[in-house]
């Protein structure tokens, strides 16, 4: 019987593990043949997030310059590298276009099927356009995998859940809320990816509290607006009458940051340098477990301060008042936070040029608007600062923090779960929205189209009505019949509505769980970890809802690339299990 090999998911994930299998086949794999069954009712390459079924007002997040496939020299893995062309280069687009997601699909489909070119001969694979149900069979034996529609199960090998982003059952806050506005009549749209979501509910002129203010908001703000007809004429925005009214709010109450808009020069800074592969195995080596702030955050911090200030004084030496030979000698041997901020106050002369994570983290912490309007044009200069500033290259430090960010996620996955507070940090910092997108909002808020809350928003009920409060505005609140949470699911397995993870999740030995709610898998090389903490031999999973996850966004290319390598370490492990079991078959 031929070997056989499962992928549950057939999005980009599921399809960069079969580049790699393509790679790493000729050196590892020269078995009798093996049939690869790909589990997927959505379009391969694509998968559901980048489908072509949606709108194509919704663009993608970077620049078509950053998105590839493909891994390169940079990429710290075991198997051969396979180069090719970025979405700018495959596309014949502008650089620095922001492809709609459409495009991305086709991008996708077209890497697909270039991977499957590139298996050997003798390897098979099989797209089976439907969901798998659930994974049965001994942890010595071949595994079982039942699919929807399909009496007989697949028998596999090894199994590989490259699931993607996870719709979840929803927590006890949102069941409450969803009560609530089944019995009186309210519209509540729980968290959700929002080109999926139904939007109909959300009626012309109606008010809409939305809780969140990342890029599923923005999102919801444009087929909200254009989606129904508005238009932009320069800075202005032009309503059809088909739109509600917005009021949105936050934690930190303020947008995502925006893309920056120029593009690199110069020295990069060498990367890692306090944070980087010895400092991980010393964290790991630790006794009794780690903690995020105390452990870990002081040598991140660290190391972004270190890109920040590298940038600064080597091109920017003329806002200095140190040598950076002297500065960086004395940062080294700062011992804490106190020590560097000390440091840098008498370096750095003006405060713009100071790095200061905490206020970038809680940008209106401590901040108190008298009215409601008065809070409206004060976020509106916040938003404006902001594009000047991430568009103007004289502030290239902030580009090199990006930098840094990107190096210290490729060091952070190695630890596993860290708790959620990270990947929100950077995502609001590295992976916010277009400028156009900032600068369409500010369009929809001078037309009144769109509101702003502020920081700390809270979410009440009564009277029959959703009501929102936030510390930066005292005394004031919104009331509406209308609730969105902005948000994606939270990828928590225990609450997983996908029935596979679910039994997984339930059933003997099951699997553990991070406290967090992500699926623990050997950082080595993806396999399943049981509540025992031991690998499962014959299924790996990769992706977002596991606690080796990488950043959501696709890899920029000589970025190092940690999903590239997590590809290729469960690639080749998967090949060297089915070689051993090819070559005991054939003895």
């Amino acid at each position: 019987m031929r070997p056989s090999l499962v992928i549950v998911g057939a999005g980009p994930r599921g399809t960069g593990l079969i580049q790699r299998i393509a790679a790493n086949a000729p050196e590892l794999y020269a078995g009798s043949g093996l049939d690869i069954h790909l589990v997927d009712p959505h379009p391969p390459g694509a998968g559901r997030i980048w489908r072509a079924a949606q709108s194509p007002l919704l663009l993608m997040n970077s620049h078509a310059e950053d998105v590839t496939m493909f891994t390169d020299e940079t990429v710290a893995m075991d198997g051969p590298v396979r180069e090719g062309p970025t979405l700018h280069e495959w596309a014949g687009i502008d650089a620095d276009v922001f492809a709609d997601r459409q495009l991305q699909g086709s991008y996708l489909r077209w890497v697909h099927e270039q991977a499957l070119a590139a298996l050997p001969d003798g390897v098979t694979v099989h797209h089976h356009p439907t969901r798998a149900l659930r994974v049965g069979g001994p942890r010595e034996g071949r595994q079982q995998v039942w699919l929807q529609g399909r009496p007989r199960p697949l028998l596999a090998d090894l199994v590989v859940l490259a699931l993607g982003h996870l719709d979840a059952e929803l927590d006890e806050r949102q069941r409450e809320l969803a009560s609530y506005a089944a019995a009186h009549g309210l519209v509540h749209l729980p968290p959700d990816f929002t080109a999926d979501s139904d939007l109909s509910s959300l009626k012309a002129g109606e008010p809409v509290l939305v809780r969140g203010f990342g890029l599923a908001f923005v999102d919801l703000m444009v087929l909200l607006t254009e989606g129904r007809g508005g238009r932009y004429e320069g800075d202005t925005y032009v309503p059809s009458g088909r739109e509600p009214v917005l009021y949105v709010g936050s934690r930190r109450g303020v947008p995502y940051h925006s893309k920056i808009g120029y593009d690199w020069s110069g020295e990069r800074p060498p990367l890692p340098r306090f944070f980087g592969p010895v400092e991980v195995a010393e964290l790991l080596a630790r006794p009794g477990g780690l903690d995020f702030r105390r452990d870990v955050w002081p040598l991140v911090e660290k190391e972004l301060g270190f890109a920040h200030y590298h940038r600064l004084f080597t091109v920017h030496p003329e806002r200095t008042a140190m040598s950076w030979t002297d500065f960086e000698e004395k940062y080294a041997a700062a011992s804490d936070l106190a020590e560097r901020e000390a440091l840098v106050a008498s370096a750095v002369p003006e405060p713009a040029d100071r790095l200061d994570l905490a206020a970038l983290d809680h940008p209106l912490d401590g901040v108190r608007y008298g009215s409601f309007e008065e809070f409206q044009e004060g976020l509106r200069g916040y938003v404006e600062r902001d594009l000047s500033r991430r568009h103007d290259p004289e502030y290239s430090p902030d580009l090199a923090v990006f930098l840094g960010l990107l190096s210290v996620y490729g060091q952070l996955i190695r630890l596993g779960d860290i708790g959620p507070w990270w990947h929100g940090f950077f995502s609001y910092l590295a992976s916010g929205p277009p400028g156009p997108r900032l600068r369409q909002l500010l369009a929809l808020s001078r037309a009144g189209v769109l509101n702003f809350l502020g920081a700390d928003m809270t979410v009440t009920t009564g009277n029959g009505v959703f009501r929102a409060t936030s510390a930066t505005v005292p005394n004031s609140s919104v009331e509406t019949r209308a609730l969105v949470e902005a948000r994606l699911p939270e990828p928590t397995v225990g609450r997983a509505r996908d029935t596979l993870l679910r039994e997984l999740y339930e059933e003997g030995d099951g699997v553990a769980e991070t406290p967090e709610g992500l699926l623990r898998v050997d950082p080595g090389d993806g396999r399943i970890l049981d509540r025992a903490g031991r690998p499962h031999p014959r299924r790996f999973a990769l992706g977002p809802f596991t606690d080796a996850r990488t950043s959501g966004a696709f890899t920029r290319p000589r970025t190092g690339g940690p999903a590239f390598r997590q590809n290729d370490a469960t690639a080749r492990a998967a090949l060297r299990f089915l070689a051993e079991l090819s070559a005991r078959a054939a003895a």
